[in-house]
């Protein structure tokens, strides 16, 4: 165990014996004179001898005082430099803990767009379903899925999680073409679903009119998350359902296809999350204009 004089007292004795004045290590210290003389006092008593030679207008040191003052003067600069290095690698790097859903069919497709915008900033992005401690620093921010109630946090909602059956169009045609006519929601338990025993079949069903049971024995792909469940659409297993905006792009090109106009949702979303005390941090706030701006676009 270390035995160690205060770090307060040592502060004021390297900046008294750097000045030669302890008028002026008060000011460079935001302190009172006074309180600069006690904490050398304590720290003479701790060494058992005098460290200054008081004179009108200035502080000298004596030969202990001197022999003191450049270790302990290196000692702070290590510890300067310490704090400043773990400071510039906090600035220059933005963690950000999500969903793989949202990092993969959102996310990363536009985080390019960010990076040019701020070329100084680095970005982390960590995916997975367990939720970062935001309040240990596992992250910088979150995106998380939710109603954006949680303690101690500032929320921006992003986006609805709201969903629609989509599929491929190759996936359509073979399916009306079998038909001989166009899909209609009453057709779709009968037609191979991707991730069928999922609850959001029975609730988008439900508020189109039609009865559905996710029965375990029924068939079909089962996936996790719905960044694999478009990809396995796009890829013609079945339909999926899907929330349009994540896949805006996907279809746009043609590579997935909405086929009724009716969206359902539980009233969840995705939301940016961070520490309440941080919002004024500087990379959280960029980070966190892009975002909202990207969505608003």
């Amino acid at each position: 165990m270390r035995r160690l004089p205060p770090l307060s007292a040592v502060r004021v004795f390297e900046a008294a014996a750097r000045l030669e004045n302890f008028t002026a290590a008060a000011a460079e210290l935001g302190m009172t004179q006074a309180a600069v003389s006690y904490q050398v006092r304590a720290l003479e008593d701790r060494v058992g001898a005098p460290l200054f030679t008081r004179e009108k207008g200035r502080a000298r040191l004596t030969p202990l005082g001197m022999r003191l003052l450049v270790p302990l003067s290196q000692a702070l600069d290590t510890i300067a430099a310490a704090f400043a290095t773990t400071r510039a690698e906090d600035e220059g790097l933005l963690t950000v803990a999500t969903t793989n859903t949202f990092a993969n069919a959102w996310l990363a497709w536009r985080l390019g767009a960010f990076q040019v915008d701020h070329p100084d900033l680095a970005v982390r992005v960590t995916s997975g379903n367990r939720r970062a401690d935001l309040a240990a620093g596992e992250a910088d921010v979150a995106i998380r899925s939710g109603f954006g109630e949680w303690p101690g946090l500032e929320t921006h909602l992003l986006m609805p999680i709201d969903f629609t059956p989509m599929a491929s169009p190759r996936f359509i045609q073979q399916v009306t073409e079998r038909l001989g006519r166009s899909l209609v929601p009453e057709d779709l338990p009968s037609l191979p679903l991707i991730s069928p025993d999922d609850h959001w079949w029975e609730c988008w069903l439900g508020e189109a009119g039609v009865r559905y049971e996710a029965a375990p024995a029924r068939g079909g792909i089962r996936l996790d998350y719905q960044a694999d469940i478009g990809h396995a659409a796009m890829a013609g297993q079945g339909l999926a359902l899907l929330s349009p905006l994540m896949w805006r792009n996907d279809l746009a090109e043609g590579r997935l296809v909405r086929l009724f106009e009716q969206v359902s949702d539980e009233g969840q979303g995705y939301w940016l999350a961070y520490p309440a005390e941080r919002r004024s941090v500087p990379k959280i706030k960029r980070f966190r204009e892009w975002l909202l701006g990207e969505l608003a676009g």
